[in-house]
């Protein structure tokens, strides 16, 4: 009794663990090279959204939370 409890344990645990990773989808690798944004603060101010080409020269406002122009880009791509 104590091994079908293991082993329907087992099987629940795959289950639910793919059922995780179908919700997950697919991921990128974090790694150097991979970011979306690139900011330039020196000599002028731009931020560009590399996956939408969505530029911004208001550097200040997109660190303090002014994301509105590149989310809106990314959903209309």
């Amino acid at each position: 009794m104590q091994q079908l409890k293991a082993r329907l344990y087992e099987l629940e645990m795959e289950k639910k663990e793919s059922e995780a990773e179908e919700l997950g989808g697919e991921k990128k690798e974090i790694a150097w090279g991979s970011q979306i944004r690139s900011y330039v603060l020196h000599p002028y101010r731009m931020v560009k959204d590399h996956r939408t080409n969505h530029e911004v020269g208001n550097a200040d406002g997109v660190l303090d939370g002014d994301l509105d122009g590149f989310i809106e880009a990314y959903l209309m791509q």
